[in-house]
């Protein structure tokens, strides 16, 4: 199980007034995380209705790796910029099933 392709869906609600801030930051991770070992694809997307929710779509590799992802640099600077500026994160660890 541990080698198993891992799906990651993160879904990160910005407070209103923190929208872009937060949007700014979340784009700052795509290049980046895509060049990392693991990582399959690494998707941002925008809620079309409700403009402060944001969403991860990933898949990694394994497990392993997309742990390896989390505790690099980048996501610490991350979350160190949205301090406070993020009303909701979510997480999901997900497997393929069919």
């Amino acid at each position: 199980m541990e080698n198993q392709k891992l799906t990651i869906i993160a879904r990160i609600l910005a407070k209103d007034e923190k929208r872009e801030l937060v949007k700014n930051e979340l784009i700052k991770l795509i290049d980046i995380t895509r060049k990392e070992k693991g990582c399959i694809n690494y998707d941002l997307h925008q809620d079309n209705q409700n403009k402060n929710l944001f969403l991860f779509y990933e898949n990694w590799e394994s497990r392993e790796l997309w742990q390896t992802h989390m505790n690099n640099t980048h996501l610490a600077e991350y979350i160190k910029a949205t301090d406070g500026a993020v009303e909701e994160f979510i997480l999901n660890e997900m497997s393929h099933i069919g």
